[in-house]
Order: C-alpha cells, then structure tokens, then sequence
C-alpha cells in the first residue's frame, strides 16, 4: 500500500486524496479525512477549503479519527456520513460484530458477551477490529452512541435529558463528558446555536429518531 501523511491499512492514499480534492460523493462515508493542523477530521465533501496535501492523514472510520484524537467538523457532519465505511468485504467475524454494534448491542451488553456471540475470545475480538477498523469494540460503540445523540439535538426539539437516554448513555453525566471528549463542547452549546452546513432533507420526526437511536 502506497503510505504518506501515515494513512491508515488498506486505505490507498492516492486514491483518498484524489477523492477528497474532488470532493467526489461517491467516497462519502468510505473514508474520513483527518487535518494535523486543526486536528479536526472531515467527510470527503466537506465544503471547507482542502487542507495541504502534507497535513493530510486518512482514517477508514469515525471511530478511527477519534481513537487518535481528531473531533468531528462542524460543517460537513461526520455523524451523518453514510454508514458506508471502507471495512466492507473484511473478515466476516468484523462484520457481523460492526452491525451488532450499530444494533446497539454494546449498549447493554459486554465486549466480552459479543466475543462469545461471535464465537471467539474478546482478546481475538480486540486484535481483529483494531487491525481491520482501527479502533476497539467500545470505541465503535462510544462513537455510534455520540452520533446518534448529535443528530437528535441537530434534528429535533427533544429535551438533552432524553436524547441521553435514547441514545443509551445511561446519565446525563456520562452524555456530557462523552461530548466534551469528542466535540470539546457541552452538548447544550449546540441548542443555543444550530447551524447547518449542508443540505438536509425534510427533518425526520422526532419519535422516528429517538426509536432509531434505541434500536
């Protein structure tokens, strides 16, 4: 694999950057990219002004930027990327314990149950989501459930206190030191001032999210 700006395994920089110049759709959700200077990581679409090529570092998932201490853009909204992430096609076990995670399995279950789900030991489990999604189990899942809640507060007019617990935090104390890691801001600061950078469609209903956050 061609390595520059330290990209991630089976990623081809080349065709990355090519994308992201682009700003080509069609990588959207396959691929994030991460900007050393600003130390924030971005869709391939974003409409901000390309970083130097030199800055340029590509992540395969959300989960991936945020392990090596990236936050998500405020303009392109990493959380609402497609879930269309360049793991496809690795090994089955990975797949099958990613969609359990988006089921949100680890909400309520152990890394260790989801092993034995899959028939393997969770040492086995750590070593093949770091080496085929780049981050651990409980990453994937701590970033899922950021996500979901961000795109209740941006999508609805639900109270923070319930968007928490729809999106399987447990406490309010929990949602707010998970925003703070990831965004560096309280998750009231983004009520106060919503802003939207790209298009949206029509706003879905805010029970049709809640649900979808719990499911």
């Amino acid at each position: 694999m061609t390595t520059k700006a330290e990209p991630t395994d089976r990623l081809d920089w080349t065709a990355c950057e090519r994308a992201r110049l682009a700003r080509d759709a069609r990588f959207d959700g396959r691929f994030f990219t991460g900007v050393r200077t600003t130390r924030i990581y971005c869709r391939p679409i974003c409409p901000v002004r390309p970083a130097h090529a030199k800055n340029v570092v590509f992540f395969r998932t959300a989960a991936e930027a945020e392990q090596a201490g990236f936050r998500p853009c405020l303009r392109c909204r990493p959380e609402t990327a497609p879930g269309s992430p360049a793991w496809r096609g690795t090994e089955a076990t990975v797949l099958r314990g990613m969609r359990l995670i988006e089921a949100g399995f680890l909400d309520g279950g152990s890394v260790a149950a989801l092993a034995e789900k899959l028939g393997i030991g969770s040492r086995h489990l750590a070593r093949l989501f770091l080496r085929h999604v780049g981050a651990s189990p409980q990453a994937l899942a701590s970033t899922r459930r950021v996500q979901a809640a961000k795109r209740m507060i941006d999508q609805t007019d639900l109270p923070l206190a319930k968007i928490a617990f729809a999106a399987a935090f447990g406490s309010l104390r929990r949602f707010n030191a998970a925003f703070l890691v990831t965004y560096k801001r309280a998750p009231s600061s983004f009520r106060r001032g919503r802003t939207q950078a790209l298009p949206t469609r029509r706003r879905p209903r805010a029970r049709a999210l809640a649900a979808e956050a719990t499911r």
